[in-house]
């Protein structure tokens, strides 16, 4: 899915190695991400307070992923270090704000 994000689905783009892949907080993904990391709530509130680990973003972005079979969970966690958390975070802000608000 390089390079299409759509917002209108709730979708977040993430740029990892020159393609853009989509993160959608869809249904089965938080409660996926819910079920491995504990209640959303919690989730948002760690986020809040400066306390959600580099393990707990990797694994709600990955539930999040619209397109799996592109890369591995691994991958996908070796590229967020290589994109670094000054350009995760809005990614993550973007999926927080949809947990939170809705579509």
């Amino acid at each position: 899915m390089s390079g299409v994000v759509n917002p209108e689905r709730g979708e977040a783009a993430l740029e990892i190695g020159g393609e853009v892949v989509a993160l959608r907080p869809s249904f089965g993904a938080l409660v996926a991400a819910e079920a491995e990391l504990g209640p959303l709530f919690d989730l948002v509130e760690r986020a809040a307070d400066g306390k959600l680990s580099l393990g707990d973003m990797a694994a709600l972005f990955w539930h999040c992923l619209v397109d799996r079979e592109r890369m591995d969970r691994e991958t996908l966690g070796e590229a967020m270090l290589v994109v670094g958390l000054a350009r995760l975070t809005p990614v993550l802000k973007a999926i927080l704000q949809q947990i939170l608000a809705g579509k």
